[in-house]
């Protein structure tokens, strides 16, 4: 049994757990390089910059399901104000033998929902009052399947680091170079390095950046499709999910610009992209397969369950 799967009876996926290992591995060395790197270029500052890039990282780590929650305007809510939400929940846990997360609410007119978390103990999952609006029980069902198996899966968690560390260069480019870290040594020493380091850091930067974001958007469409598979095996309704799927891309299509633009910034998190009727993203700048691709996998999982 893959590691992902451990702990629940969300279907395993050898796949998603070989990919997350792989975008961890080659994430980590990044960011091990990239530090690497500003040490040799900042000397003296070493310490400072460890400490920072460690104290960043560990506190994103810690507190990412709170920012991400404020970020995006969840509010916890009670069983009393939610019974239907709670209720389909609890159920979903308990087919799948997981610890329930806390279960919060967007106040926000799109139809959508996230999860979020370091580990299935801290987990939060969270739909929007729209996707509470316009879903039916059993495609609101299929949503939150979709949702609790990154949690199970723990892709979240992956997500949320390997987003960060991209990032995280970019912050760290700007401390070193507006932070007054360049230098050392006599004038001449201390100019040369500060023209080198003001060259070399922020190509570095962009490096870091370019491949995180590349290798995030390949798990990022790859752990939706798990979702996709988990969540249909899960309830035994591949169409409910389909039917969530397809009125929740149409209703988003419809969807103010100024809204949409607002939240794309979290769309890896997402069910489904903020993305309006005329935009179309690119396969490799995606962050979800396309509606066709989940639509033919649930189809197949259809018929194998048919059979």
């Amino acid at each position: 049994m893959s590691a992902s799967s451990q702990h629940s009876r969300f279907a395993p996926d050898r796949g998603l757990t070989g990919r997350m290992v792989i975008t961890m591995f080659l994430i980590g060395l990044l960011y091990v390089g990239f530090t690497g790197v500003l040490i040799v270029l900042l000397r003296g500052a070493w310490p400072l910059i460890v400490l920072i890039s460690g104290g960043l990282f560990v506190a994103q780590f810690w507190f990412s399901d709170k920012i991400t929650e404020r970020a995006m305007g969840a509010r916890p809510v009670s069983p009393e104000q939610y019974p239907q939400l709670h209720g389909t929940i609890d159920r979903l846990c308990a087919m799948a033998d997981m610890p329930k997360p806390r279960v919060a609410v967007a106040d926000n007119d799109m139809p959508n929902a996230f999860a979020t978390g370091r580990n299935p103990q801290n987990a939060v999952v969270c739909v929007t009052t729209g996707l509470l609006r316009r879903l039916e029980p059993e495609e609101l069902e299929g949503v939150l399947a979709h949702e609790l198996s990154h949690v199970a899966h723990r892709d979240v968690a992956v997500m949320t680091i390997a987003g960060f560390l991209g990032v995280l260069a970019g912050m760290m480019t700007r401390i070193a170079l507006y932070g007054g870290f360049l230098g050392g040594g006599n004038r001449n020493n201390n100019d040369s390095n500060a023209a080198i380091a003001m060259l070399v850091i922020p190509l570095v930067s962009m490096l870091v950046y370019a491949i995180s974001f590349l290798l995030t958007r390949l798990l990022s469409r790859y752990r939706e499709l798990a979702a996709d598979r988990a969540a249909a095996q899960l309830t035994g309704r591949p169409s409910a999910l389909a039917s969530a799927l397809t009125k929740v891309t149409g209703q988003i299509a419809a969807i103010p610009s100024k809204d949409l633009r607002q939240a794309q910034p979290y769309n890896a998190f997402y069910f489904a992209p903020a993305l309006s009727a005329r935009e179309t993203a690119s396969q490799l700048m995606s962050t979800h397969p396309t509606l066709e691709q989940r639509l033919a996998q649930l189809a197949r999982i259809s018929a194998q369950l048919g059979h």
